[in-house]
């Protein structure tokens, strides 16, 4: 495992009107990645990103765009992230029955291949394609919204998971998304999640740098 926790702020809680400026507050006061939610109103309840927002991200963001995938046929969408500037993307098991094909194709595009499973899918999905992957994203919320609460029993799954990921010496990421607050990014680190995900406790705080530290620094 990689011991380096990273912190990933995700920009579905960020004000748009000003999100250049925020997204750079976040860098400068240390995140590590720049999540971007994309859902398409079919797999999720909501509606949001797409291409044209990495596009523009990509125009002033150097650290990592990790884009993840809330929607029902995302092998149709792959090289268009890949030319938008996405350096990660991450599918749904749920939605991918080709999961290898879906995976061989995001890292023929040139970018690291994740796969994400929702709080009620069962972490034995992912049991034949562990080593195949650079990142696994555990949903500790069902999908779709920002601002959730923290499922508990998303520590045993993120501990299953980290001794899958163990037993097949992968380097992969073990991403954690949904509830991630200064209580629960202790829990979810110490259960062997590296890369963390935050939208609300940084983009919905009235100071954004201040928020982003504290959060870091726990990390």
């Amino acid at each position: 495992m990689n011991n380096q926790i990273y912190l990933a702020p995700s920009i579905l809680s960020a004000d748009l009107l000003k999100l250049e400026e925020q997204v750079n507050l976040v860098i400068e006061n240390g995140a590590d990645f720049i999540h971007v939610d994309v859902m398409d109103g079919h797999f999720v309840p909501n509606l949001t990103f797409g291409t044209n927002i990495v596009k523009a991200l990509k125009r002033f963001v150097k650290i990592p765009i990790d884009v993840h995938l809330m929607i029902t046929n995302p092998d149709k969408y792959i090289a268009e992230y890949a030319k938008a500037g996405a350096d990660i993307l991450t599918v749904h098991q749920e939605v991918s029955p080709h999961l290898h094909r879906t995976i061989q194709s995001i890292k023929e595009n040139g970018m690291k291949a994740g796969v994400s499973i929702n709080p009620s899918t069962s972490v034995s999905t992912l049991e034949y394609i562990i080593g195949d992957v650079d990142l696994i994203l555990i949903m500790s919320v069902n999908p779709g919204f920002g601002g959730q609460t923290f499922i508990e029993k998303s520590i045993y799954k993120i501990q299953k998971v980290r001794g899958m990921l163990d037993k097949a010496n992968s380097k992969a990421f073990l991403e954690v998304d949904g509830g991630i607050n200064l209580e629960t990014a202790k829990l979810v680190v110490k259960a062997g999640a590296n890369v963390l995900v935050a939208g609300n406790s940084i983009f919905g705080q009235k100071n954004i740098p201040e928020a982003t530290k504290n959060l870091k620094n726990i990390l």
